[in-house]
């Protein structure tokens, strides 16, 4: 065992410890994190919401069934129609809204368009009274 006695300088007073001791900031931080981590699931409300799960359901192509298109230009098309402006386009969704049993339409959107110009399109389907309105995809492809 050692001790220390004292410095060469005759002085009695003893060395200044210049370390800062942590051990209480570690406990208030780890006091701190416990708290937080018991209160913040308690403060956040969710309601409770059940997600339907993913899956591609192969549409029935139907004669009946309305198909329009958008392109990445946002030009609209009935089939292979362009249709000029959304007024033309209302009408002749209107004009199939009165049929029973009502049509579906199918919006095959190019994938470099605008999101505006499909939500234009499900936008005058609404208008027009359409109910059923679906979305055309290709199937992802698995490679092998």
């Amino acid at each position: 065992m050692a001790m220390n006695v004292g410095i060469s300088g005759g002085s009695d007073e003893p060395e200044l410890n210049t370390t800062i001791n942590t051990t209480p900031l570690v406990d208030v931080m780890l006091v701190l994190l416990i708290i937080f981590l018991i209160t913040v699931p308690v403060v956040i409300k969710n309601i409770p919401v059940e997600l339907p799960n993913a899956r591609n359901i192969p549409t029935q192509t139907k004669p009946e069934n309305i198909v329009i298109a958008v392109d990445k230009d946002e030009n609209v098309y009935w089939d292979t129609t362009l249709i000029p402006t959304n007024e033309e386009l209302i009408q002749r969704l209107e004009q199939k809204a009165v049929i029973v049993p009502q049509p579906e339409v199918h919006i095959r959107g190019d994938k470099d368009v605008r999101f505006e110009a499909i939500g234009r399109v499900v936008y005058d389907c609404q208008k027009a009274g359409i109910l059923k309105v679906g979305f055309l995809t290709e199937p992802l492809k698995v490679e092998q």
